[in-house]
């Protein structure tokens, strides 16, 4: 049961990485949507959700979305969009996500979420 983070903020990473690592999940994360890709590519095994940031370098979150989507093997993988946006209903109405949540996080809603989205996985 991994969680995949992918947010270029090193603090949301390392935060969220302790959370769900004190709730049973193995952690994996990237900074930016194109190491996130690679890192998808080559595992061997797929996680059971992406928590992921909108506005990141290199590879934005609306980007990764659509080359995930590109990808039969990656595009199952439900994406749950972490965001600090004020307009986040508007900003993910358009990519193909599984919900989202608003910065700063409510870790019992983050909870909830990744474990519905992980129970078939236990």
């Amino acid at each position: 049961m991994t969680v995949f983070i992918v947010d270029d903020d090193r603090d949301i990473r390392e935060m969220l990485t302790e959370i769900l690592k004190d709730e049973g999940y193995a952690i994996a994360t990237a900074a930016d949507g194109l190491d996130a890709l690679a890192q998808l590519r080559t595992q061997a095994q797929t996680p059971c959700l992406i928590l992921l940031d909108l506005m990141m370098p290199k590879m934005n979150g609306w980007e990764f979305c659509a080359a995930q989507q590109q990808d039969p093997r990656l595009s199952p993988i439900p994406v749950v969009v972490i965001s600090a946006r004020a307009d986040i209903d508007r900003a993910v109405a358009q990519i193909p996500v599984a919900g989202h949540l608003s910065k700063p996080i409510d870790i019992d809603r983050l909870l909830h979420i990744v474990e519905r989205h992980c129970a078939e996985y236990r």
